[in-house]
């Protein structure tokens, strides 16, 4: 979440409350709603590395809030977090290790396996098909949902290429 907020930050200043709405109105309910706790160590943190800098705010009748800012250590780091190559391909994948070490354990079937990890795609895939019927305005949370079922997608064409190799 770290870069998130620095994002946020470099388009203009905000406090804790203000970067969550940002998180919530970009991304729109395809992306996990961030949980303002989480914000605000992530700002803590940001803080004590030198990316942001917060200053106190007094309000009347209401409780002081803080600020943040960017700072130049801090545009540093999200210049160099685009620039970086996101990870590619999961070559540690969980559920490989799983349909491979089941062989010989008595304890799963590699068919069985298989066959679960398929209707755990398609039920996602399904509650992201509703979840992109209640987004139809936001063209953000949209290429993110469909990015994921293209994701899906791609599982459900592995595993059929799993189930023709093992077993």
């Amino acid at each position: 979440m770290r870069h998130q907020l620095l994002a946020l930050l470099a388009r203009q200043p905000a406090y804790g409350y203000e970067l969550k709405q940002g998180l919530e109105q970009t991304f729109g309910a395809a992306y996990p709603q961030p949980n303002i706790g989480q914000i605000y160590v992530t700002l803590s943190r940001l803080e004590k590395s030198g990316l942001i800098r917060g200053t106190e705010v007094t309000q009347e009748g209401r409780p002081d809030k803080k600020v943040y800012e960017i700072t130049e250590k801090g545009t540093e780091e999200l210049a160099g977090w685009f620039e970086a190559p996101t990870e590619g391909p999961r070559v540690r994948d969980e559920f490989f290790m799983k349909l491979i070490l089941a062989e010989g354990t008595d304890l799963a079937d590699r068919l069985t396996l298989i066959n679960n990890q398929r209707r755990h795609c398609i039920n996602t895939m399904r509650g992201l098909n509703k979840l992109a019927a209640t987004e139809r305005g936001n063209r953000t949370s949209l290429l993110l949902i469909e990015g994921a079922v293209l994701h899906l997608q791609a599982d459900l064409d592995w595993l059929e290429r799993c189930q023709e190799e093992l077993t």
